[in-house]
C-alpha cells in the first residue's frame, strides 16, 4: 500500500473495487492495517540522530499504522465505519461491513490487534496479506534448504517463528499474536497482497497460492 516510493494508490483502486465485490457477496471485513515503509522511515531517521527506545519505535509505528488506517478509511468512507478501532478490546458494535483499525499500545503488534478483534467479534478466519508468496521452513534468502509450507498447525508454526517480540520484527504472524491465536483457534491465512486476483480467489474459496495455519 505504502512504499518507499509513496502511496501505491493504483494499487488501492484495485483493492477497493475488489472489496466491494466481495460485500455485495454478504461478506464483512475488519481491515487491520500495518506501519509498513512509513514506520520504517520514521523510525530510521529517528534512530540516524538519538538512540531510540523500543517504546518510542513502537508509538512510530503506532502512529503509522493509524495513518494509514485512515488513509483506509477514507477511500471506503461510503461504506465503512467513521472511526478507526485504536483499542481492540473496545467491542465496537458497528453495522457498517467495513470496520479499520490500526496499532494499540507498545508492545503489542497489529497481528496482534487481529488477533484481538477476531475474538470481540467472532471472526474464524484472519488474512495476513504481506510480502511473501508462503511461510517457509527458514529464512530461504539465509537458506537454500528452506521449504515454503502450505498446510502447517500452530504448534509447529510457532517453532517457527519463536515466542519474543521486538519492534520491527521481520516474522510471517508475529509470535504474541500467534499464541493467541492458537488459543482461539483461529485460521490464519499468510498470502501475498501484491497479488489481489490470488486474494479473491481464497475469499470466493477457489484454489489459492499461500499458507494456511490452523
Amino acid at each position: 500500500m505504502v512504499t518507499d516510493k509513496g502511496i501505491n494508490w493504483q494499487f488501492l483502486k484495485k483493492f477497493r473495487s475488489l472489496i466491494l465485490k466481495q460485500l455485495k457477496k454478504g461478506k464483512k471485513f475488519y481491515l487491520v492495517i500495518g506501519g509498513g515503509a512509513t514506520a520504517r522511515n520514521y523510525i530510521n531517521a529517528a534512530s540516524k540522530i538519538f538512540k531510540v527506545t523500543d517504546d518510542d519505535r513502537d508509538w512510530l509505528g503506532i502512529h503509522s499504522t493509524r495513518l494509514n488506517a485512515h488513509l483506509l478509511r477514507t477511500i471506503f468512507r461510503n461504506v465503512a465505519h467513521p472511526e478507526i478501532i485504536k483499542n481492540p478490546t473496545f467491542h465496537m458494535g458497528a453495522k457498517e461491513k467495513i470496520i479499520v483499525a490500526g496499532g494499540w499500545k507498545p508492545g503489542w503488534s497489529t497481528d496482534y490487534v487481529a488477533a484481538m478483534i477476531a475474538q470481540e467479534h467472532n471472526v474464524k478466519t484472519v488474512i495476513n496479506l504481506s510480502n511473501i508468496d508462503y511461510v517457509y521452513s527458514a529464512d530461504p534468502k539465509k537458506d537454500k534448504q528452506a521449504e515454503k509450507i502450505k498446510n502447517i498447525n500452530w504448534k509447529k508454526f510457532r517453532k517457527i517463528v519463536g515466542s519474543k517480540w521486538t519492534p520491527g520484527l521481520n516474522a510471517p504472524f508475529d509470535p504474541i499474536a500467534s499464541k493467541k491465536a492458537e488459543a482461539l483457534n483461529l485460521e490464519v491465512v499468510i498470502m501475498n497482497g501484491r497479488n489481489l486476483k490470488n486474494l479473491e480467489s481464497f475469499l470466493d474459496k477457489g484454489e489459492f497460492k499461500g499458507t494456511l495455519i490452523k
